[in-house]
């Protein structure tokens, strides 16, 4: 792997503590190797893993980070043996940029779940240089782990399909949710994964029902964003007659919350599928799932191969995320309304366009 050199200078905003304050970084990234492929970042989203990472809330952060791994961008520099890109192509890079490529895992395509991957920011390279992510400047990647921006995808509102979009469709397609159109599936939390969620289920041909915890967004999720029906878990009437109508559920939230009315929603047979990471563990009934032979299950972003997949079945199908476009100058008070769900539904940001008058 290439070494680091100050000539490969970089800038970006990074938390010093846990307190998640970002501030403007100076650092190297290393010298593009034979198989890297240097980008110039364009845009790049915020996700609500990175308001966790920089506040240590899972407990295992090492500072000084630089998040960001919802990354569009243009390769500006390719090594001698990149066969896929080339200078100039716009190009993505997600939550993985290495793994060991050649376990069980990296040999089925699913580089996400190799015991060693390497996450864009937050890790060790394999050369026990610390990475950081998309809120710069720059970044290398193994050409790997870099992907394709078809030309019908918004450089913007396509970045979050980095994370937000890889994370629901990979359990869609593993989970057996888009083997028969017309199946019900349910979408607890219509934040940045639910919001996407909506809009590929819809793709797919399913019925999608958003649930939350208040009637705020119901107008947005059935009229904006193309959901069938709106469930508030408040209205215990609803809830009652929602009892076994859903085939899947997809639980997008992170906050603390109880999963017994989630499985109270579900046929027989029907799936729960945890895709935010809250805080502390949650509590699982376990007379639900029994007695409905019901499952519960997980699943985190996708591997390479999938993730492109993921990307042209957007651009062909138009979806993108909502998003707030924001400069780089703006992200702790971005971050501060990341934490108190006030957003609609991504923030963005404008890299390129902000990172050098910051």
């Amino acid at each position: 792997m290439a070494k680091s050199s100050d000539q490969n200078k970089a800038f970006g905003w990074a938390a010093n503590d846990k307190s998640g304050v970002l501030s403007p970084f100076h650092f190297s990234r290393r010298e593009n190797g034979d198989n890297d492929v240097t980008v110039k970042i364009l845009f790049c989203g915020v996700c609500h893993s990175d308001l966790h990472t920089i506040k240590n809330d899972w407990g295992f952060s090492h500072y000084p980070i630089i998040p960001g791994h919802e990354i569009v961008g243009i390769a500006t520099k390719v090594g001698k043996n990149v066969t896929k890109f080339k200078e100039g192509d716009r190009v993505g890079v997600g939550v993985i940029i290495g793994s060991c490529q050649s376990c069980e895992s990296c040999n089925q395509d699913l580089e996400n779940y190799c015991p060693q991957l390497v996450y864009t920011y937050n890790s060790r390279s394999f050369d026990g240089t610390r990475n950081q992510g998309g809120y710069s400047d720059k970044i290398v990647v193994d050409q790997r782990f870099v992907l394709s921006f078809l030309d019908g995808l918004p450089s913007d509102s396509g970045a979050p399909l980095l994370c937000a979009g890889i994370t629901v469709y990979s359990p869609m397609k593993y989970y057996g949710m888009t083997e028969e159109k017309g199946k019900h599936l349910g979408v607890s939390g219509l934040g940045g994964l639910g919001h996407i969620a909506v809009k590929i289920g819809k793709a797919f041909g399913l019925k999608v029902t958003v649930i939350s915890r208040s009637s705020e967004k119901e107008s947005e999720a059935i009229d904006r964003l193309g959901a069938d029906s709106f469930l508030v878990t408040t209205d215990a009437q609803k809830m009652k007659d929602a009892i076994g109508t859903m085939d899947f559920v997809l639980d997008t939230v992170s906050a603390e919350h109880s999963l017994l009315p989630l499985f109270s929603l579900l046929k027989v047979n029907g799936k729960l599928v945890a895709l935010g990471l809250p805080e502390k563990p949650l509590e699982l009934p376990i007379f639900p799932l029994v007695l409905g032979r019901k499952m519960v299950g997980g699943s985190q972003i996708g591997g390479m191969k999938e993730t492109q997949e993921m990307l042209d079945f957007c651009a062909k199908h138009s979806i993108v995320a909502d998003i707030e476009l924001i400069k780089i100058s703006d992200i702790n008070s971005a971050m501060d309304r990341l934490a108190k769900s006030d957003v609609r539904y991504r923030f963005v940001i404008d890299v390129a366009n902000s990172i050098n008058s910051a």
